[in-house]
Order: structure tokens, then sequence, then C-alpha cells
């Protein structure tokens, strides 16, 4: 083997690191609004939709892989659609796609705030009305965006970290818990009037948002190159390992709350904190309670950076604003105005923010990587 191969292969990232970019992208913050979502089709009915949308939504995925494989690395879904279905559907696409970062945007906006306003509250006393949370958790992540790229990388790697080590030791805490009883809704089962197939179709958009992995197919063929086995790998092990982790917090937090319960939180708004609240109200463990601030916190500041980062670059490249200080303030400025406005008129929107990023992603997640595939065979 000549020198210039071995160290490209040497350069080529393994599969562990393609498949924890899957799993990064679609686990985060968005998978508080899973419980909230699924109550109406409760533990068993969640297990077989989630099941359900994961292949559907892997085989979408893998759709993209090989459409991406006709093109060089660095081509986007601007180039598939584009080239493939035409300027007409490339519209649709952008709008669907910027559309999506700027809700989860907003979504992540309304659920950092809320998380740190109760933080803050449970542990200093002091309460922040929610408009001045929002403000200021804009302004810091905004501050960090504008700064430096390379920065929000880095600080998102160490919260990716922090959120797996949360989310596992919250979970051994959550499992020693959980009641049989409350997992197969034992009560509404013996009552002849129990309903949940009406429910299903109201879960889907939250469960398409939960493995909208798509847009990282194209990240993946740069990393490992026209290397489709390696990439399909990296899709199915994120897959598998993403509906693990969802199964095992729905049997965290279902096993803990009764059914009932959660009307009152989804009528609450159903954000983060009012289901963090609820679950260190039925645990009454304050290391248990620790864990989970600190699991809310890591979740959805990763997501957060994640999809900031996402939009700032998309927006920089849509409206040609170049890299230097004023260019990145206007950017900054285009990424989070918008969001802020949303954030102080509807503070506690995260929950229908998530669903509406479901129902827009079902377009460049489900729909168009079947008619790409379809046009490019």
């Amino acid at each position: 083997m000549d020198i210039n191969a071995i160290e490209r292969q040497s350069s080529t990232p393994g599969l562990i690191s393609g498949t924890m970019l899957v799993i990064a992208t679609v686990v985060g913050g968005g998978m508080f609004s899973l419980p909230i979502a699924m109550a109406g089709v409760w533990f068993p009915g969640a297990s077989v939709i989630l099941l359900f949308i994961a292949i559907m939504m892997l085989l979408t995925g893998l759709m993209l892989v090989e459409v991406n494989l006709h093109y060089g690395a660095g081509a986007s879904f601007n180039t598939f659609t584009q080239d493939l279905l035409g300027r007409k559907w490339n519209i649709v696409v952008g709008i669907a796609f910027g559309f999506v970062l700027y809700i989860l945007t907003y979504a992540y906006i309304s659920g950092s705030s809320a998380v740190m306003a109760q933080t803050v509250f449970k542990y200093s006393g002091v309460r922040f009305p929610a408009n001045i949370s929002v403000v200021i958790v804009s302004m810091l992540v905004g501050a960090i965006a504008w700064y430096s790229s390379l920065l929000v990388g880095r600080i998102t790697t160490v919260l990716i970290i922090g959120k797996f080590i949360a989310f596992f030791a919250t979970f051994s805490g959550l499992v020693g818990h959980i009641e049989v009883a409350k997992l197969v809704d034992s009560v509404a089962v013996a009552l002849p009037n129990s309903q949940y197939l009406p429910y299903i179709l109201m879960t889907l958009p939250f469960c398409l948002a939960s493995f909208g992995y798509h847009g990282n197919v194209p990240s993946l063929m740069k990393y490992y190159g026209k290397d489709p086995k390696t990439i399909v790998k990296c899709l199915v092990y994120g897959t598998l390992l993403a509906l693990v982790l969802y199964t095992v917090w729905l049997l965290g937090t279902m096993g803990n709350i009764p059914r009932p319960e959660f009307i009152g939180i989804a009528q609450q708004g159903g954000n983060i904190d009012v289901l963090v609240q609820a679950l260190s109200g039925v645990l009454n463990s304050r290391s248990l309670d620790l864990l989970l601030v600190v699991f809310s916190n890591f979740a959805v500041a990763s997501s957060f950076l994640g999809v900031t980062l996402g939009l700032f670059d998309y927006l920089a490249d849509l409206f040609g604003f170049d890299d230097s200080a004023v260019g990145r303030f206007k950017t900054a400025l285009l990424t989070f105005v918008p969001p802020i406005i949303g954030g102080l008129l509807w503070p506690n929107g995260f929950l229908y923010a998530i669903g509406y990023a479901g129902l827009a992603a079902t377009i460049w997640a489900a729909i168009v990587p079947a008619l790409l595939a379809r046009k490019s065979r």
C-alpha cells in the first residue's frame, strides 16, 4: 500500500464517530416531548410506533445514501433536489428545511429558558420572569455562535458527553421506582371506555422529529468518502441505539408517572420544566432530582447549540454573509431575532414547536428521499 493510501486510511474517522454523530443529532432535548406526546397511546403502543417510525426513517436515510453516491463529497439536499427534482421542489425543500431549523431554535429557546429558570429558582430561590430567561439564554448562545463555530463544536462535544453520562445515571435511579401497573396502565385497561387508538396520529410528528438525522447523510459522505458500507452501518447502529434510548426513556417516565397525570402536564404547556417537576414530585429523591436537573440542562443545551449552528451556517450560505465579525453579527441577528420574538410572545411553546418541526421534516426526511431515489434510478 502506498504512503498516500495509508494517510487517507488513518485520517478516516472510525465507525463510532459516525454513529455518535447520528445519535448526538437526534437524541437531545426533543426526547422530553415524547412521553407527553405519546401518553395517549401509552408505553405498549408507543414502543410499537417508535419501532415502525425508526424502520421507516432508516429506509429513507438509506435512500439518501444511495442518491449521495451519484455526487461528490459536499453535495447536499440543495444539489440533489435541484438536479433531480427541479427548481420547484428545491424551493419547497429549502422552505421546509429553514422552517424546521427556525422552529427548533424557537423550541430550544423556550425549553432552555424554562429549564434555566427552574434550576435557578430551585437552588437559589430567585425566580426569573419568562421573558428575562428567554433573553438571557438567547444572548448567551448567540454570543457563542457569533464568536466561533469551532467554540460551538467544542462546547457541544462536552455537553453531549455530559448528557449521556447524566442520562444513564438518571435512568439507573428511575428504574428502581418503576411500577408495572403504571407502565401497562392497568387501571385504565380495566375500564370499558379506555381509548388508545385515537391518539396514534398525534404521535407521528414527534416520532418523525426524533429520528430526523437525514441532514447528516451528506456530512457522513464527507467523512468517509464513497464508502456506503460504513455509512450504512452508522445509520443502522445510530437508529437502533436511538430507539433503545427512547424506549428506555419512556420506560423510566411512564413507569413512574401515571397516565392521567400527563393531562395536567400537557395543560401546563408540556414544557421541559413541567415534566422534570412532575418526575421530581413522584420520586421524592434529592439525588435523583439533581440528576434530572443536570440531564435536562445538558440535553437541551446540546440540542440548542447543535440546531443553532445548523441554522447559522444555513443562513450565512443563503444570504452570502462572510465569516468576518460583522458578517457573523448579521447572521447572528437573522438567526436569533425571530425565535427570540417567538419566545417572548409564546414562552411555553416547546411541545407545539417540536410537533410542527416533525410535520415539516416529513417533507425532506420521508417524502423527498423516496422521490430522489426513484429519480436517480
